[in-house]
Parts: structure tokens; sequence; C-alpha cells
């Protein structure tokens, strides 16, 4: 099976647990990103590998115009278009294919969104250039994803405790390489922030339905670390632990 193969595997399986995911239905950059759709009066906006769709309701319950839920999972969607009825989200439609290949016409979107999904993305460089593509001259881009810390032993453990517990993982990556891949896309970056997100190890391998092997192999490397990166983590006795966060922005 290929990576996108894995990805449509691991998430249709499981999309339900990601609607009631607290990780992915709660954060303040959740009413962020509504704040900023409305302050902007998006026309049109899309949420780029939408997974459960929460980043969609947030963008569609705070404006007018209209919001293209895009994915790569089928059942993904079926979540997505059934919430949405739920919460009469008119405005809400839903499209199936993969970020690196944009079913939409250039300039199409007044707001680009992602959260939580471009660390499964197979080819980074096309899939950032179909954003830049289909977003309009003076828009406005929001990634929302877990980033890797520029210490590169840092960047290691992530990568692989993210493997670990889930195979379709490609890479999260640091601030500075959104940065150098928007910029090369053409894209101005205005402004980044980041936080800690506190991840609970049995919810979080529970969620995509790590295999008990996997489980294991995270529970000896976690209990393994060294010290700083420990630290660095906030690793708990159970395997908790907290990841770097970001709100990366840029426009046209």
């Amino acid at each position: 099976m290929d990576q996108q193969g894995l990805v449509v595997q691991q998430f249709g399986s499981t999309a339900a647990n990601y609607l009631s995911s607290s990780v992915h239905a709660q954060g303040q950059d959740l009413q962020r990103l509504g704040a900023l759709a409305a302050r902007l009066q998006a026309q049109r906006s899309l949420d780029l590998g939408c997974g459960a769709g929460h980043a969609s309701f947030a963008l569609a319950s705070a404006q007018a115009g209209s919001v293209t839920a895009y994915d790569l999972s089928d059942e993904m969607l079926q979540v997505v278009a059934t919430e949405a009825h739920k919460r009469g989200l008119a405005n809400l439609d839903t499209r199936q294919g993969p970020a690196e290949k944009l079913p939409f016409a250039d300039a199409s979107f007044d707001l680009v969104a992602t959260r939580f999904s471009a660390h499964h993305w197979l080819h980074m460089g096309s899939a950032v250039a179909e954003m830049a593509r289909v977003l309009k001259p003076g828009g406005t881009l929001v990634v929302i994803d877990v980033v890797a810390p520029e210490t590169p032993l840092y960047d290691t453990v992530l990568q692989t405790v993210e493997l670990l517990r889930d195979s379709s993982h490609v890479r999260d990556y640091r601030i500075s390489e959104w940065k150098a891949m928007l910029g090369a896309a053409g894209l101005q970056v205005t402004g980044s922030d980041s936080w800690k997100l506190p991840l609970e190890f049995g919810s979080w391998v529970k969620r995509i339905r790590t295999s008990a092997e996997r489980v294991a192999a995270l529970q000896v490397t976690m209990r393994e670390l060294p010290r700083e990166v420990k630290e660095y983590f906030a690793v708990q006795a159970d395997g908790s632990f907290s990841s770097d966060t970001a709100w990366i922005e840029a426009r046209h």
C-alpha cells in the first residue's frame, strides 16, 4: 500500500474518532480562525485536509460566504457533511482529493486554511504550490499544525514517536521550513506564533487505533529518552507529552 493509501485507510476507519476528539474539536485557534474569516469577510474559503471538519465548521459559522471542506478520505467527508447538516451550515460543501492536486481554478479562494493535516502530505512542495495557486491575489493562508523544534535532537524524537504511532505520518515541519516553503511559492509570511499542545497518551494512540506492538514500542521509546528531551516535551510517566503547535499566516 502506498502512503496515500495508508492515509485513507488510517483515517477512513477512524473518522468518527476525530469528530469527538477534544484535541481537534477544541482550541483557541478555532475561534481565532473564525474571527479571521469574519474580519476578512471571506466570500469563499477552503479547508485543506479538513479531517472531521472542525476548521470548516468554524469558518462556515463565522462567514456568510461558502466554505469547501477538502480531504483525501471519503469517510471523513461523510462525517463532515453529516455534522454540517446537523449544525445547519448550508454554506459548507465537500470535495474529495489529494492536497497536491486541487480541482479548483486559479485564484478561487479568499482564505485557505489547513489544520493538523499537512504533516501527512506526501509531496509538500506541490501542495504548497497548489495552495498558492488557488489563493486570490491579496488572499490569506493559515497553517495550523504540530511543528518540529529547531533543535535536531528534539526534531528527530518527535518524528520517531509520530511515525511509531501512525504509519501514514510524513513530517512535522519546523517553522523555519514552513517559512522557506511558503516563500518559495511566492507567499509572504506575515506572522507566526506557537504554543504547547498537551497529548494524553491513551487517547492519542486510541484515536488512530495504534497497534499493541507499536504502543509497546512507543512506551519503551518514551521511557528511554534523554533527560533534556523529556523536559522539553514534558513527558509524563504514562507517556503523555506536549507538542509544539503553530499558527503561520501568509498572504499573496
